[in-house]
């Protein structure tokens, strides 16, 4: 192999090794991408589940530490993820900012109570589960109602598992193409080595020996690639946070390392095993097939 780089024909050689290193990284960008839609979106999910407000109203009068020990009661339920205490007076101070005028100079006294806002876990975020929290808390005579829009909890987890769908139909259908274009890339770069191949053959060198140094190349085009496939993506990820900050929140270093090395070990494996099939394809034939 050496030798043939030497050759006259190794400055053709390399162009086809550029330009097939070129493509693949291509093709890895786009499946580094879906891999990246499909992390943000798992997470986006649940950051949406998990932002489900369930009102728990208090009843008025109740003393400050009863609510506060209500409140740590609820936490301690397997479902909430979290909650936030509001007193009347937050409240008012809430409409008013968002209606933009002090309405209690208007009425003369603060009507609102206060009230116990609930996050549910994503794993819990539907129906069901808000419900079963929902009667048990009703039951508490500190507790004046549970309020929270069950069509829209219906209608977050339909979206959801809609766009799930879909995004992994994409996904499958991404991949299949990408191992295609990889395939016939490489398929394209062994084409215009036939004849050493079947020279190589002809003067008995075994078929393990014929294929090795081409694997290997495979396998450092796959690798390169990979590597110039996650630098694309990590520059993406940096333009894509400058336009739109709050995709900060779904950052996750260790999720992005596995895609990355996802990307890495999907372009060596179908790198390689293309560079194989396509070598033993060229091992197998007759020498008047070559130049069909």
């Amino acid at each position: 192999m050496e030798e043939f780089e030497d050759s006259r024909a190794s400055k053709k050689t390399k162009t086809i090794y550029v330009s097939t290193v070129v493509s693949i990284s291509l093709v890895l960008l786009m499946v580094g991408l879906l891999g990246l839609i499909i992390v943000h979106g798992r997470k986006l999910s649940n950051y949406v589940k998990e932002n489900i407000v369930l009102n728990v109203i208090i009843n008025e009068g109740t003393k400050e530490v009863d609510i506060l020990q209500l409140q740590k009661q609820v936490e301690k339920n397997n479902y909430v993820k979290s909650t936030q205490y509001i007193s009347k007076e937050i409240a008012a101070r809430n409409l008013t900012k968002d209606l933009g005028e002090d309405f209690i100079k208007f009425l003369g006294y603060n009507p609102l109570l206060s009230s116990i806002d609930v996050y549910m876990k994503a794993d819990y975020a539907n129906n069901e589960s808000i419900e079963m929290l929902s009667k048990d808390l009703r039951k508490n005579p500190m507790i004046n109602e549970v309020r929270y829009q069950k069509s829209l909890v219906d209608m977050i987890n339909q979206n959801i598992k809609t766009i799930s769908i879909v995004i992994l139909g994409f996904g499958f259908v991404l991949l299949i193409i990408a191992v295609g274009l990889i395939n016939n890339t490489i398929r394209l770069a062994i084409y215009s080595q036939r004849f050493l191949i079947k020279s190589m053959q002809l003067v008995g060198a075994t078929r393990g020996f014929i294929r090795k140094p081409f694997i290997n190349y495979g396998i450092l085009h796959g690798f390169i690639a990979g590597l110039i496939a996650v630098i694309l993506l990590v520059l993406t990820l940096y333009f894509a946070q400058q336009q739109i900050p709050e995709l900060v929140i779904l950052t996750n270093y260790y999720e992005f390392g596995l895609v990355f090395l996802g990307v890495i070990g999907v372009g060596i494996l179908i790198s390689g095993l293309s560079t194989y099939f396509a070598v033993t394809k060229y091992l197998k034939l007759k020498v008047y097939d070559l130049y069909r």
